[in-house]
């Protein structure tokens, strides 16, 4: 191994170890705000795509935890905030630590990237740009990952939180 790729090597270990850490201050957190809400759930750990990943399961049903997704996700979407300051408050690094509950975003990311291949079709076929109605960040990462598979472009217009992807034909 040459100098360079040591070091490498060392900074990548150095960043999963980092960001298993990130997984296990957010985990902690999670299970004492469990705790307080007395709702029944799993943590599960993962380091997906350079970011920490922790999830929430239920083996009895996800219907309690539900009521952390709230509606269409903006419960999910605060928590996950509050998760990632409750990491950077442990580490002093900003952390990009994705939050998942009861399958919430797995279901959403499947349901997403189907949009942005329809979108990527209809953009070919009519050779005009396509627009999209406003999404949040997350959203609009995973519409222009599919629109990417799909061999096209895109890009996100307007402000927060009417933000919105464009899809552009070849």
């Amino acid at each position: 191994m040459t100098e360079g790729t040591t070091a490498a090597a060392a900074e990548g270990a150095d960043t999963l170890t980092h960001l298993e850490q990130e997984g296990e201050i957010a985990a902690d957190y999670l299970e004492g705000l469990l705790d307080i809400a007395d709702l029944d759930g799993d943590i599960d750990m993962d380091v997906e795509a350079d970011r920490a990943s922790v999830s929430i399961i239920s083996d009895t049903g996800s219907r309690d935890l539900q009521k952390l997704v709230g509606r269409d996700g903006e419960v999910l979407e605060a928590l996950q905030e509050l998760t990632r300051l409750a990491v950077h408050r442990e580490t002093g690094d900003r952390s990009r630590l994705m939050l998942d509950i009861a399958g919430f975003r797995a279901r959403k990311r499947t349901e997403l990237s189907e949009i942005g291949a329809k979108a990527a079709a209809e953009a070919k076929s009519s050779g005009s740009p396509v627009r999209l109605d406003p999404m949040t960040p997350f959203e609009r990462k995973v519409v222009h990952d599919a629109v990417k598979a799909a061999g096209l472009r895109s890009e996100s217009e307007g402000e927060e939180p009417q933000r919105f992807v464009v899809v552009l034909p070849a």
